[in-house]
This record gives structure tokens, C-alpha cells and sequence, in this order.
């Protein structure tokens, strides 16, 4: 058995670990990257490739280091496909937009985390964590080549993406660690590289459709006007998807993908449900996918991630100059990561979850009808502004959807609640569990305005 002393063991090579292990390391601190893929693939991961808010990320990696996987900065909007009602939707999305190469971003910041002074042991399987006897994480153990790797470290990241094997293997009784989690609070995705002989026309927009279901849509995005990723996604609650078989089948039904070749294939997990209240136990700390830091309308997360990373090195960094890696003094990354996007992302949770007790066909009516600019401010800053209520009366008065526009409007109103009350996140641990009790309680009004199945 081999043993290896850092004072930061990050496990998962993805956006929040490099950006944790970037941060840390370029501060001076000993760093190492645990991945369980090999060198050359690392950073091949399954995600849309879509990214908003490419203007914003950590100084540790900036920008201009990870330049080179921006493919297609050009898109400016969401078009989305409505079959049910014969309508496409153009919708303007607010901020800096861009679809990238995923694969080569992942080396590229990989390579960031490098020059910044983190090691990365490539080829290593993590397979539980090692704690104290009073509870603190001290680390973990993988293997690699057959061979046990022990890790001991001041404090754990993890970044080991969702539903994560370090989250079962560790013991957070006592801890304000949120273990309220379920595979059922999670998507099923998988996606393709489809190549394209001539240019498609919407080579400036994200493309949505709606699958069958409510909790589940295709997307296509196009990293050039001839390379795009297409996939699709369902929520785990739901009955399952054959998802190579169905967006085969959307594939051949478009003239557009006449001919194509397909270079790549993923598949994979990712949260679609609120941040997790606490990402934090003594010595320990997750991050992006694995702490549910991720838009769940969408599925987007490389900008929060990065910052989750940087959350993470900074409160580490912190609790090891106080000598005192305990929950007070890693907390923090809870507060800043709930200031960044973590009460937007919970109150667009709440519209996934009315999207799971609604029709797909009656949902897909109501969206055709909405304001295209509001619809927007509903999907990508948390709620739309109270005043569109009127516009919406206007537009959707000779649809026939009043029952479901007024279950709409309702469940909008307690998503505001919603993130009010999250902007009140405790500043210390002993006040979450009242701050938990006041959410709940706000959660069982939107479950019973919904009629949705109670997530959490």
C-alpha cells in the first residue's frame, strides 16, 4: 500500500475539482487530483457543451487558458420546438453564451490546474473515505493498478460528481451534511457528436424540444454550424427512456441530420434538484455535480461549478490557517455558494417540479403562449417579474388553459417566497435547522399547489 500526505486531496477532474485544486495550489498549498480515468481521458465527460455565463470564471484558471474550446460563440438564444402546438419559440438568453468543445475544455483545465501547482494521479479508483474516530474525514483510499492508494489530507473535496460513492462511503451523522438525497431527484442523459455535410440554420441557438413526457427534453446544440450535440434526458422518477433508440429516431425524422456521422457517444447522471443544504462535514466538502450545483430547468453547471471550486479551496484554506477543519469553520462555501446561484437554482427548481404533475401536451400549449422576453427571465434568473401576470392573462385567454395558468401563477408566487427565504441562508450551522423547517413548509404549499409528488 502506498501513502500519499496533501494537504487538499481533490477526487473528479471535472470543472469544480480543477478549479478547487487550482485555487488552493496556486495559494501555496499541496494539491492533488485523484481521477479515476486515464490521462488522455481525462476530461471526456457527457454534458450538453452549452455555456452560459462564458464570460465569468475564477482568476485561477482565467478565461484566456481555456479560450480554445470555445467553438461557437455566436449563439445568442434558446429556439424552442413545439410540435404539439405547430410553434417555434425564440427566446433571447440574457448574458454571455457559448458552446464548447467539452473534452477539449477538460484538458484545458486539467493543464490549468497543472500550472497552478495541483499534482493529478490519473488511473485511481477511489473507493471509500477515511474518517477519525470523532467523525472528521482524513482522507480516502482508491487503487490503482491493483495496488491501494491511501490519501491523507487535511480536507476532502469532492468532485466526484453525482451520486457520489465518497457520499455513501462516509459517515455524516452528527454533521449538517445533506443526505435528503435520491437517484429519483436526478436525470438520465446521453448524448451524441453528430457531424453535419451542410451547415444547419440555427447555428446561433440552443435548441430545445420536449420528449413525450414533461420531465424530459432533446437538445441540440452546435458547437460549429456543422458539429452539434445532440442529446436527450429524463428524470429518474419517471418511467425509463430508451434513449439511443429515441433520439435515433428525432435524428432520422430531421432533414437537417440527412447523412450525418456520428463521432461520440456518452451517457451519464446529472442533479436536477436544489443545491444540497449543507455541503459540508468536518474535513469534508462537495462540489458541482456532486452537491446538486446545477441549473435544474437546463442542466446547466460549468460556470457554478468553477465557482463552487473556488468556494471550496477558499474555505479550506481559511479553516487550515485556524488549525480547525470542523463545520464552523468550513461554512462559509455553504453561505457564498447560496449568494452565487445556489436560491436562484432552488426556485427554478420548483418549476421542475410542476413540470412533473402536468401534461405534456397542456404544458406545451402554455409555453407556446407565453411572452417569449418573460419566459426567458423565468428560466434563467429564478422567477419572472410579478407583472407579466397580465400579459400572460391577455395571451393565454384563447388558448383554454386557465386552471393551468393559474396553477402557474400560484406555484410562481411561492418560487418567489421560495428564494426570498433562501436569501436568509444561516450564517452559522446552528441556525439551519430552523432555516430547513421555514423552507419546508413552503415546499409543502408548492407541492400542494402542484399536485407534484413531494421530492425532498
Amino acid at each position: 500500500m502506498a501513502t500519499h500526505e496533501y494537504d487538499i486531496v481533490v477526487v473528479g477532474a471535472g470543472t469544480s475539482g480543477c478549479y478547487a485544486a487550482a485555487t488552493a495550489a496556486d495559494a501555496g498549498y499541496d494539491v492533488v487530483v485523484v481521477e479515476r480515468k486515464t490521462e488522455e481521458e481525462a476530461g471526456h465527460i457527457a454534458c450538453g457543451d452549452a455555456l452560459k455565463g462564458a464570460d465569468a470564471f475564477p482568476e485561477a484558471i482565467p478565461k484566456s487558458q481555456i479560450q480554445s474550446a470555445f467553438t461557437n460563440t455566436d449563439v445568442d438564444h434558446g429556439r424552442f420546438e413545439i410540435p404539439q402546438e405547430d410553434t417555434v419559440l425564440e427566446i433571447p438568453v440574457p448574458g454571455e453564451l457559448a458552446v464548447i468543445d467539452r473534452w477539449e475544455y477538460g484538458r484545458k483545465i486539467i493543464e490549468g490546474a497543472k500550472r497552478a501547482g495541483a499534482q493529478f494521479h490519473y488511473d485511481t479508483v477511489v473507493k471509500d473515505v477515511t474518517q477519525r474516530q470523532d467523525g472528521q474525514v482524513t482522507g480516502v483510499r482508491g487503487k490503482r493498478d491493483g495496488s491501494v492508494q491511501r490519501y491523507n489530507a487535511e480536507l476532502v473535496v469532492d468532485a466526484a460528481g453525482s451520486l457520489s460513492i465518497l457520499q455513501d462511503k462516509a459517515d455524516f451523522d452528527g454533521t449538517t451534511f445533506d443526505t435528503n438525497v435520491s437517484y429519483s431527484q436526478f436525470c438520465s442523459a446521453y448524448r451524441e457528436i453528430v457531424h453535419v455535410d451542410e451547415p444547419v440554420e440555427w447555428d446561433d441557438a440552443l435548441v430545445f424540444k420536449p420528449t413525450k413526457r414533461a420531465a424530459g427534453y432533446l437538445w441540440y446544440f452546435p458547437r460549429t454550424d456543422t458539429e452539434i450535440n445532440a442529446g436527450l434526458g429524463f428524470q429518474m422518477n419517471e418511467e425509463p427512456m430508451k434513449l439511443v433508440e429515441d433520439l435515433k429516431q428525432d435524428l432520422r425524422a430531421r432533414p437537417e441530420f440527412k447523412g450525418a456521422r456520428v463521432e461520440d457517444k456518452l451517457g451519464a447522471a446529472l442533479p436536477t434538484r436544489r443545491p444540497y443544504d449543507s455541503a459540508i462535514a468536518p474535513g469534508f466538502i462537495s462540489v458541482g455535480d456532486a452537491a446538486g450545483h446545477v441549473n435544474p430547468t437546463t442542466g446547466g453547471g460549468i460556470a457554478g461549478a468553477a465557482y463552487a471550486g473556488k468556494y471550496a479551496a477558499e474555505a479550506a484554506m481559511d479553516a487550515m490557517e485556524d488549525g480547525e477543519m470542523g463545520e464552523a469553520n468550513l461554512w462559509k462555501y455553504n453561505e457564498n455558494v447560496m449568494d452565487h446561484f445556489g436560491a436562484r437554482y432552488a426556485g427554478l427548481d420548483v418549476y421542475n417540479i410542476f413540470s412533473t404533475a402536468v401534461d405534456v401536451d397542456d404544458l406545451m400549449g402554455l409555453l407556446g403562449a407565453l411572452p417569449a422576453t418573460k419566459l426567458a427571465e423565468a428560466l434563467y434568473s429564478g422567477s419572472a417579474n410579478v407583472g407579466w401576470w397580465l400579459k400572460v392573462q391577455t395571451a393565454i385567454k384563447a388558448v383554454g388553459h386557465w386552471d393551468l395558468i393559474y396553477d402557474l401563477y400560484q406555484t410562481k408566487s411561492l418560487a418567489d417566497d421560495l428564494i426570498d427565504h433562501y436569501e436568509q441562508y444561516p450564517s452559522r450551522p446552528g441556525g439551519l435547522d430552523a432555516w430547513q423547517h421555514k423552507r419546508d413548509s413552503i415546499m409543502d404549499d408548492i407541492y400542494a399547489t402542484t399536485g407534484a409528488d413531494a421530492k425532498y
